[in-house]
């Protein structure tokens, strides 16, 4: 089994819930706590083994890629005024993998993002890692994934389950359990009613592709609804009975899409934070 070092981080999003704040600043880099978001993924990523990881940004983005690089000017002011432990934190966002860029030109949806990166993948299978989605676990989301695709092969789909009055925002997969965390995918279904739904597990952001995948992206040449979606390459495979897999992954998901879920994960790092954990808590009794 090949060994997955590199995954795709899209973040070309225009991240229009969050206007004025995004006016002029990339949605992914909105802080949670004291990190941005991406930061939360890439963590997330190189504990799970990754070793570089592929940007797909847009017009607007370049304040991620700052982030990712060293500053010299801050490390020399922080030196200065002996703050050794910030300087340690910014020293490791550098250096935490080897980090590559490329431009999603226009919006043509999630599979045309990937494509983009798909020349510095090679033939190989890839972690893909939406810019939205946190998961606090004890194993990172993504190791849990790597680990089922070392088992299993084939494409990898991290789910969750919501309740059935949320379906219709969702990507819904079904399919037979093989094991009690693990399902061998039969059915899609994209923003179903929840009397259509073939279950109450959704995708959430987080996936392993094979190179099958990419050759599908390639292929299509006029999607349905305009974009290509990665959604779209899988109901296509699975018309042709290959095989995809769905992870049940452990954890708490902390969906960062809208202003509501981005406040619920802020106060959940919030009260796990060493220096701010007691304040709020005792704020928050206080609210309520």
């Amino acid at each position: 089994m090949q060994k997955i070092t590199k995954a795709i981080i899209p973040v070309a999003g225009l991240g229009t819930r969050f206007l004025p704040a995004t006016k002029a600043m990339p949605k992914e880099m909105l802080p949670v706590v004291d990190k941005p978001v991406v930061q939360y993924l890439v963590e997330e990523v190189v504990a799970s083994g990754i070793t570089e990881i592929i940007f797909v940004t847009g017009r607007g983005k370049r304040a991620i890629e700052d982030h990712f690089d060293v500053s010299y000017e801050l490390e020399d002011t922080l030196v200065e005024e002996n703050k050794k432990d910030l300087l340690k934190a910014v020293r490791n966002i550098s250096s935490l993998a080897k980090f590559s860029y490329v431009r999603q030109p226009l919006p043509l949806g999630d599979g045309h993002a990937i494509l983009q990166a798909a020349h510095l993948v090679g033939n190989e299978p890839v972690l893909i890692i939406f810019g939205d989605c946190i998961y606090d676990s004890h194993t990172p989301a993504s190791k849990q994934l790597i680990d089922a695709h070392d088992h299993y092969g084939h494409s990898i789909i991290g789910l969750s389950t919501v309740p059935r009055n949320q379906l219709s925002k969702f990507g819904v997969y079904g399919g037979p359990k093989i094991a009690p965390d693990i399902l061998r995918i039969e059915r899609v279904v994209e923003k179903p009613k929840p009397e259509k739904a073939p279950s109450n597990l959704v995708a959430v952001g987080k996936y392993i592709i094979t190179p099958d995948v990419f050759r599908v992206l390639f292929k299509i040449t006029k999607p349905r609804s305009g974009e290509f979606r990665l959604i779209d390459a899988f109901d296509h495979m699975l018309s042709r009975k290959e095989h995809i897999y769905g992870k049940i992954l452990e954890g708490t998901w902390l969906d960062t899409g809208d202003k509501l879920n981005f406040i619920k994960a802020t106060i959940h790092f919030g009260l796990k934070h060493p220096e701010i954990k007691r304040g709020l808590k005792s704020y928050l009794k206080k609210k309520l």
